[in-house]
């Protein structure tokens, strides 16, 4: 039988955080890209993204269904997984005209870096792992 304490929640590992440059377009006073801090998240963080994008939409019959919107969902897991730059900063977001984290994203960033943020921010959460590749890790 195994040891249960590894379960616990002061022996597990705590919030990861990494620094990725997500554009070059961002750069400092020596000219080197900006590098953004993104921060991993709980599953009770996931499912306010998650419920934020969720909306009730009325079907056939008069029946109502919950939709989410991917790319809603996917702009908030990003804007709450971003430590640097603070997106909720009202001067940062004043400079692009937008009010809103999530709006700031698209405002600032390219296609591309948009889609590399999420993939970065994705992966960090765990999002990219596969169950059968984890075994194996355990087994190894």
């Amino acid at each position: 039988m195994s040891d249960l304490s590894v379960f616990f929640a002061q022996n597990v590992a705590g919030e990861v955080t990494e620094e990725v440059a997500v554009s070059a377009r961002f750069r400092n006073k020596d000219g080197s890209a900006v590098l953004w801090k993104l921060r991993s998240m709980t599953e009770d963080e996931n499912e306010q993204c998650r419920k934020a994008a969720t909306r009730r939409v009325k079907g056939k019959n008069g029946q109502y269904t919950q939709e989410t919107n991917t790319e809603d969902y996917l702009a908030n897991l990003v804007s709450s997984s971003v430590v640097f730059p603070d997106l909720k900063n009202p001067d940062l977001q004043r400079s692009y005209g937008v009010l809103g984290a999530e709006s700031l994203l698209r405002k600032m960033l390219l296609p591309g870096e948009y889609v590399e943020l999420v993939q970065h921010v994705q992966r960090l959460n765990g999002f990219d792992q596969d169950v059968n590749e984890l075994v194996e890790q355990v087994k190894n």
